[in-house]
């Protein structure tokens, strides 16, 4: 019986399959925790937190995409690979899909609209999926 994820791989579909490249998982896993340490400095301004917090949970995600030997046709489905990939759910994913709005917003209509909460929250949940990312398999 094929995975949830071979299921989303083919033509069309949300995610093609390809062989993980270890250098490329081990960067990945590098830029995500080097982005999430700098989003918990409280010093820096709402917005570059929120930036730095998505693009960490953004990599980490991906990572653990890349590891199970797929790549992502769109950048949102790696949040929502999250049960097949790590065995996280809704109250993770969901948070890094709000995230994912708001950048979208932000990316591509200019509207910053972070609050303090999304922040903590965006922080909290790419915290988790770097947990489970570094556990031993």
């Amino acid at each position: 019986m094929a995975s949830a994820l071979e299921n989303l791989a083919g033509p069309g579909k949300a995610l093609v399959a390809e062989p993980p490249d270890a250098a490329e998982i081990a960067g990945l896993i590098r830029s995500g925790h080097a982005r999430l340490d700098d989003a918990r400095n409280a010093s820096l301004s709402l917005e570059s937190r929120f930036d730095l917090a998505y693009n960490a949970a953004h990599a980490l995600c991906l990572a653990a995409l890349r590891r199970k030997g797929f790549r992502p046709r769109h950048r949102y489905i790696v949040f929502q690979a999250l049960p097949h990939t790590l065995g996280l759910g809704p109250e993770v994913w969901r948070v890094l899909a709000k995230a994912h709005d708001a950048r979208n917003l932000a990316e591509y209509e200019g509207h910053v609209d972070v609050s303090e909460r999304l922040v903590l929250d965006v922080i909290a949940a790419a915290g988790l999926v770097a947990v489970r990312l570094d556990a031993p398999a």
